[in-house]
């Protein structure tokens, strides 16, 4: 019989990193999370400015969402977002459609707005397919490996994190808890399905690597070596059910199955961490033994830098030998143009390679393209067309080209 690795085992690949980084990270702070994170969503609402078409409401409720901030420690957010698309050509559906609303907060409750500060995040969400088919396996029924719209499925009522937040002195942060590690790894500025593309070979990964669900009980390290040099890594149970979070935190002791991830970034500073930002992520899993996924490993590339504060080009790329990932092989290529200071265009194509441990030998590579154009309606309404070309789909051989139009919407309140 196979030797599985112990808790304390996979344990010691953090636990080593936590002894030795922060003798290594000397600079004055650490980064936070993705785009999606909690902090950078309530800080992303918390700078918002208002329109004539919601400031008398919106004004008042975000005013008295300030003071409670200041007088407690306590931010919280909320938003809703629907996706839809629709197909040149289906097998079955000829469209999908899906709804969530999300609560996300933070409680800083040791050393508020001091050094060592720690407290806690969450996020609720609620998840509803409005059709049969819901936005996340639309691509999978059009015959084509991946996901668009991947956050869009049919889970009703999900926790997605639940963690502590820890500034560690001057140098890191720390996380621990039940996450979504897509907050914390391969990071870049157009990675949400909610604010930047919805395919999810534009987005964590390149669609190449083998990511946990989420409310994933875990650790996450992250800081700086330099001013412009950072360095993150972590694990998270891979038999996490956001459904059922609990039982999740079970599993990890009793399977001992883990995703590990070390990250290497450079930036220009600090403060466009999103925007110019170069880094090489190693990632590997364990089998996961209850469906038979076997144990694998992977290393992602990215490339993105913000020029004259208009225009932003990028390359992605990703490999991974095995360990259930939807691709073997990622490239990705594309440019974002910010034409005001609200709205954003978005252009990216892909060639990808199928994981045969995933999916069989012997399928054809694939190529896809993205287009969309975000537009902020007001400032808590944005709206997003897209439409998408996928390319010699692998899981159906008829079709060579396949044309899918989008339409994704965000109110934050």
């Amino acid at each position: 019989m196979k030797k599985k690795p112990t808790l304390f085992c996979s344990l010691g690949w953090t636990l080593i990193a936590s002894v030795i980084l922060p003798q290594a990270l000397i600079a004055e702070s650490a980064m936070d999370g993705g785009p999606d994170s909690v902090d950078v969503l309530i800080e992303e609402q918390r700078q918002k400015k208002q329109s004539w078409f919601d400031q008398d409401f919106f004004n008042s409720y975000d005013n008295w969402k300030v003071g409670v901030a200041e007088r407690t420690g306590f931010s919280w957010g909320t938003d809703y977002s629907a996706q839809y698309f629709t197909a040149s050509d289906s097998p079955t559906d000829d469209s999908a459609a899906g709804g969530m609303f999300r609560l996300y907060g933070s409680w800083d409750m040791v050393n508020r707005g001091k050094e060592n500060a720690g407290g806690l995040r969450f996020k609720v969400e609620y998840r509803d397919s409005y059709t049969d088919t819901s936005p996340a396996g639309y691509q999978l029924n059009l015959g084509s490996v991946g996901f668009m719209g991947a956050p869009f499925n049919d889970d009703g009522v999900r926790l997605t994190n639940l963690y502590w937040r820890q500034q560690i002195g001057d140098r890191m942060v720390g996380y621990i808890g039940m996450m979504d590690v897509t907050d914390f790894v391969d990071v870049y500025a157009l990675g949400s399905p909610w604010t930047g593309f919805s395919n999810l070979t534009f987005s964590t990964g390149a669609a190449s690597m083998a990511l946990p669900n989420d409310a994933a009980p875990g650790i996450m390290l992250g800081g700086w070596l330099t001013e412009n040099v950072y360095l993150t890594g972590g694990m998270a149970g891979l038999n996490s059910d956001p459904t059922d979070p609990w039982e999740g935190v079970e599993r990890v002791f009793d399977e001992a199955e883990f995703y590990k991830y070390a990250e290497i970034g450079w930036t220009s500073s600090k403060d466009r961490f999103y925007f110019d930002n170069v880094h090489l992520t190693f990632w590997q899993v364990d089998e996961i033994t209850a469906t038979a996924t076997p144990d694998g490993w992977g290393v992602n590339f990215s490339s993105s830098f913000w020029v004259n504060d208009s225009y932003m080009p990028f390359f992605r790329a990703g490999y991974a030998d095995d360990g259930g990932s939807l691709l073997e092989l990622s490239l990705n290529a594309g440019l974002a143009w910010q034409p005001s200071e609200d709205d954003l265009f978005g252009f990216a194509a892909n060639w990808g390679r199928p994981n045969e441990s995933s999916f069989g030998p012997g399928l054809n590579d694939q190529y896809g393209l993205e287009v969309f154009y975000r537009a902020q309606i007001t400032q808590s309404l944005r709206a997003t067309p897209s439409i998408q070309l996928l390319g010699n789909p692998a899981l159906d051989t008829s079709h060579d080209l396949i044309v899918i139009f989008g339409m994704r919407g965000v109110l934050s309140f």
